[in-house]
């Protein structure tokens, strides 16, 4: 199963008030395991970054002023997701940042029937918690330090390790071995179990299979059980 984790850095809080994403980040699973297989866009994003939000990723609009439209790495951004589903952390908010520029250059929006939010994991796992990125790498005892500011790749590489915590996914399954080494194993009789020359006699002794016949002749009668014949 091939996931894809991914964040987005904004100019604020809500596209319909205009704000634009800066930053994508997206990081590879297959079956719950990273490939190593990363992608990061800065983008400009055509207007001023508020302050407010400098302070949050620290991406002025002189840094972004140089980079490319979302428009230029759009195809790149959709064949790197192709149809895996997308691990976020709060997902309404990036996927609704992500379909605004989607939807401005003319192309499909991704479904939210294919994300899946890893605060409602958490909430599920651990109710009572605190649900930040922050607080679940604590929670995980994942490492924090490189994480002065957020970033969108830095966050959803830090989701990707929340994500296989929460869903117990942190090493890869079990594989089955080759034929080959199978074959090795079988014709191997170091490893076999040893027959015993003789099997072991019984350890019941004669007096108690006497005295057991008794019991049952004498105590139980013939209302036991197993003498009793159907009809």
């Amino acid at each position: 199963m091939r996931e894809i984790v991914f964040d987005t850095e904004t100019t604020g809080f809500e596209p319909s008030d205009g704000h634009r994403v800066v930053e994508i980040g997206l990081v590879e699973l297959d079956d719950h395991f990273p490939t190593g297989r990363s992608l990061q866009f800065y983008l400009n994003p055509e207007r001023d970054v508020p302050i407010e939000s400098q302070r949050i990723h620290g991406l002025s609009a002189e840094f972004l002023s140089d980079k490319p439209l979302f428009a230029d790495v759009v195809e790149e951004f959709l064949e790197f997701v192709g149809d895996a589903v997308l691990v976020i952390h709060n997902a309404s908010f990036d996927m609704k940042f992500i379909n605004a520029e989607l939807t401005r250059v003319g192309k499909t929006p991704l479904s939210m029937a294919r994300t899946v939010d890893t605060i409602e994991i958490a909430k599920r796992k651990i109710p009572g918690a605190r649900y930040s990125l922050d607080e679940l790498c604590k929670r995980f005892s994942i490492d924090l330090t490189a994480r002065s500011k957020h970033g969108a790749l830095l966050d959803a590489e830090l989701t990707a390790q929340v994500y296989l915590e929460l869903v117990g996914g942190r090493q890869r399954g079990l594989a089955l071995a080759p034929v080959e080494t199978l074959s090795q194993i079988k014709d191997d009789d170091s490893d076999r179990a040893r027959q015993r020359p003789a099997p072991l006699g019984p350890r019941i002794t004669a007096e108690e299979i006497t005295r057991h016949a008794s019991f049952v002749a004498t105590e139980l009668g013939e209302g036991a059980i197993w003498k009793l014949t159907v009809n």
